[in-house]
């Protein structure tokens, strides 16, 4: 199984995580850290400028972090 087929398949799971490199990464971490690439290359590419580009993609990977883990009980 590939990793594109096991975050498909952890999206429908809740709770779900994805192995990358032998390690379990929670599909919500996987999925904030995506979204802040995506984010500091569309404002780097309409901005032309770094700082706003890196500050946006951080606020922005931060509360979809913080959103989507919420209620989530840490492990023990």
């Amino acid at each position: 199984m590939t990793s594109v087929e096991q975050v498909r398949a952890a999206l429908a799971a809740p709770g779900a995580q994805v192995s990358i490199a032998g390690v379990p990464w929670p599909v919500y971490k996987l999925v904030a850290l995506l979204l802040g690439m995506l984010t500091f290359v569309v404002v780097g590419i309409i901005t032309a400028q770094a700082a706003p580009a890196v500050l946006t993609a951080a606020a922005i990977s931060t509360l979809v972090w913080l959103v989507f883990g919420r209620g989530r009980s840490p492990r023990a």
